[in-house]
């Protein structure tokens, strides 16, 4: 009895450490997100009290009169990581479910390392293709057609004026869609992989045909980790700096054309970080820094919050 009651004593002692161990491992990260949250702050303060809220709303960037505004390199982030979601998540989502559904089995394999492998190639490579490469040919085939066929048509050609230089926000959006791709196919082929394969055969014994399987079984399943994968993605895009500053054009003027040189905030640090010769420049950067890290935050909180809906809205129809 004394022994077991020493042993039960010391796995009781045990249990208590891992558990206090991993809890201090969880505060450790809130602790480390709190003080980058922190340091951004206090790194802005001289930004936030020159220019206050005027600093989001303005389109001003002049390092010579300490003149800067927010809304140029927010809205090119903003706007190159939709391009980089509008066209890679449909081409993850039919890459995943190829993978999982419709390949033959001696494909799955070498397809899926493949993908994988491009998730790893570093971030300038696409940059040195894309400017040397992708822009060139973008400038003299692509560029070209998008101005005679597109830039006259009522409601989006002004989405489509200019010269064609190749670089521009539509390039990065490009470059941005090629580099999530391999993120959130991964992701989703995982997620659909782990769908228990009886409720597929089951759809399948009713007379359901692939896609009919894919949204009423897999997808209402898999939902959780395809937004996850998304979320993944579009947190690729947002903070993903050398890609864009090779081909985005580094251009601090707003333009509505996507085919016109533009910047984003994680380029805009890069090429003027360790420019900055007074302190409100220096500020004003780590404010960009800040903006940055509250797009982060609320667009993972919409996530979220409409994960939240779609688990009440299964739990009214069941």
């Amino acid at each position: 009895m004394p022994d077991q009651h020493s042993r039960t004593r010391r796995f009781a002692l045990q249990d208590m450490l891992f558990v206090n161990a991993t809890r201090m491992f969880a505060f450790i990260v809130l602790l480390l997100l709190l003080g980058i949250l922190a340091s951004l702050v206090h790194g802005s303060l001289p930004s936030i009290r020159k220019f206050g809220f005027h600093f989001i709303t303005s389109t001003d960037w002049n390092p010579v009169t300490d003149s800067f505004g927010a809304v140029v390199p927010a809205v090119g982030t903003l706007v190159t990581s939709a391009i980089a979601l509008l066209i890679g998540v449909p081409i993850s989502f039919g890459i995943a479910l190829f993978l999982t559904e419709l390949s033959p089995n001696w494909l799955k394999r070498p397809l899926g390392i493949a993908i994988e492998l491009l998730a790893g190639i570093p971030s300038i490579i696409y940059g040195m293709w894309g400017l040397f490469v992708f822009a060139p040919f973008f400038a003299d085939h692509v560029e070209p057609w998008m101005l005679d066929h597109l830039g006259n048509l009522p409601g989006i050609g002004f989405l489509f004026q200019g010269a064609p230089m190749g670089i521009g926000v539509l390039t990065a959006g490009l470059i941005l869609a090629i580099m999530v791709i391999p993120f959130i196919a991964s992701v989703m082929r995982d997620v659909f992989e782990i769908v228990p394969t009886i409720l597929k055969e089951s759809a399948y014994g009713l007379g359901c045909t692939t896609w009919e399987v894919v949204r009423y079984v897999v997808l209402p399943y898999a939902r959780i980790g395809v937004v996850g994968s998304i979320m993944l993605g579009l947190g690729r895009a947002l903070g993903e700096t050398m890609a864009v500053t090779f081909v985005i054009g580094n251009s601090n003027q707003l333009s509505t054309s996507l085919l016109m040189p533009g910047n984003s905030i994680s380029s805009a640090l890069a090429n003027e970080f360790t420019e900055a010769t007074s302190d409100i420049y220096s500020s004003s950067l780590i404010e960009l820094g800040l903006i940055l890290f509250f797009i982060t935050f609320v667009v993972l909180s919409i996530s979220k919050i409409l994960l939240m809906r779609m688990n009440r809205m299964e739990g009214k129809k069941s």
